[in-house]
């Protein structure tokens, strides 16, 4: 009985460690991202699959958390291509096309957020470090979305700066309450 108990708190350790890691690594690598990503830039490129990206120095505020992700070695161009090849479905009408693009599928907001939604991640807590959120700007006349990373860095409400790309380059900004909130997400 107690090799299963010290068996049981060494596995929460191990996992607690894990994703205590992983967390300060996501935030490390979007963070890592200000004053390198230094425009907002919409364009639509031909990218390399998998792994593509657009020149670093410009990007959407989708870049900031597929190349955060990629410091954990998860490349979100190659899992939701593979995801709307596999359940077309869940990405119909998102956008003017249900086209499957390598190139660009993966810079919307909208998929990256029914990819985490199809894999569990929502959750209804507090915000933490590390935690995806995702706003709605505006809803008329075209909805516009919006998506960030929550970082270690707290506001005097206890609540975490976002690290994002709204339209000045990557920025660490006290503005989580700012947008409607539209969805929440946690990886680790």
């Amino acid at each position: 009985m107690r090799l299963v108990l010290l068996f049981f708190l060494l596995s929460v350790s191990i996992v607690s460690y894990h994703t205590a890691n992983n967390t300060a690594l996501i935030v490390s690598a979007a963070r890592s991202q200000i004053g390198r990503t230094l425009t907002y830039n919409p364009e639509y490129v031909k990218l390399d699959y998998p792994k593509g990206d657009i020149n670093s120095s410009k990007g959407v505020c989708t870049d900031v958390v597929v190349r955060a992700l990629r410091a954990l070695n998860i490349d979100l161009q190659e899992k939701i291509y593979k995801d709307k090849q596999k359940n077309p479905e869940r990405y119909k009408g998102l956008y003017y096309t249900d086209r499957l693009d390598p190139n660009i599928d993966h810079r919307r907001v909208r998929n990256i957020q029914t990819y985490f939604a199809s894999r569990g991640y929502r959750v209804r807590d507090k915000f933490l470090p590390g935690d995806i959120v995702v706003w709605e700007l505006a809803s008329k006349p075209r909805r516009i979305d919006h998506i960030g990373i929550c970082s270690d860095r707290l506001n005097d409400k206890a609540e975490p700066y976002i690290i994002h790309n709204i339209g000045r380059g990557v920025q660490e900004e006290d503005v989580l309450r700012q947008y409607r909130i539209v969805d929440h997400f946690r990886l680790f």
